[in-house]
């Protein structure tokens, strides 16, 4: 495997994801058109970098997923919910959910999500394939998170909070409209505390392969 993969090989498919190497780095290089990142994610490869690195495409094994029916609600988030302290809206402001997640954590310094890949997700929302999960309080944006969704595979992004348990309500709320709707699997990427303690766990690649292909050929049926 080349990390030079794509300015060797220029316009050419991904190389297999078992040639990752053993942190998940597929390849390196390329661009975040939007073909592109649709091939990326239908054979289970993400983007992630650094904004002064060239583009990096993982492939990480194990995986790290929540299945839609698997998600734990805390009794404490249980109270919450049934008190209706967010609504929770689809779509509504997905460049408001972009531009919040990329804002730098207290604990960061920068950011992963680089004006390019702001971009191109923007572009991905406009064809109907990247979605947001928004949570409101009054007219405020206060939590969400956006992701891509094809077949009944979604593949979250990243989430955002700025108030208390604003992202968990959107996330937990989403989940269980992704489970009315026979999804599969939330793919999650790589492990976090955050999201372990909503009930993701870790799979090996091979298995994560295998719900992938089986969603894609399903219809998506959530969006329509």
């Amino acid at each position: 495997m080349s990390f030079s993969y794509f300015e060797e090989n220029l316009g050419s498919s991904f190389p297999k994801v078992e040639t990752a190497d053993e942190n998940g780095i597929l390849a390196i290089g390329g661009d975040l058109s939007p073909d592109r990142l649709l091939e990326a994610y239908q054979q289970g490869i993400f983007p992630w970098y650094n904004e002064d690195e060239p583009i990096i495409w993982w492939s990480p094994d194990p995986r790290f997923v929540i299945f839609p029916a698997e998600i734990k609600i805390s009794s404490s988030m249980k109270k919450i919910l049934s008190r209706e302290i967010f609504r929770i809206t689809y779509d509504q402001a997905f460049a408001e959910v972009i531009k919040f997640c990329g804002q730098p954590r207290k604990e960061e310094e920068g950011t992963w999500l680089t004006a390019e890949m702001l971009e191109a997700y923007l572009k991905l929302f406009e064809l109907g394939y990247a979605h947001s999960v928004e949570a409101w309080q009054g007219d405020q944006l206060v939590g969400g998170l956006y992701g891509v969704s094809l077949g009944s595979c979604f593949f979250g992004e990243s989430m955002f909070h700025k108030v208390p348990n604003a992202s968990k309500a959107a996330f937990i709320s989403f989940g269980e409209k992704l489970a009315a709707n026979n999804f599969r699997i939330i793919d999650c990427q790589v492990y976090s505390d955050h999201l372990k303690s909503l009930g993701a766990r870790e799979i090996p690649r091979k298995e994560f392969m295998k719900i992938l292909n089986q969603g894609l050929s399903e219809k998506n049926k959530m969006w329509s």
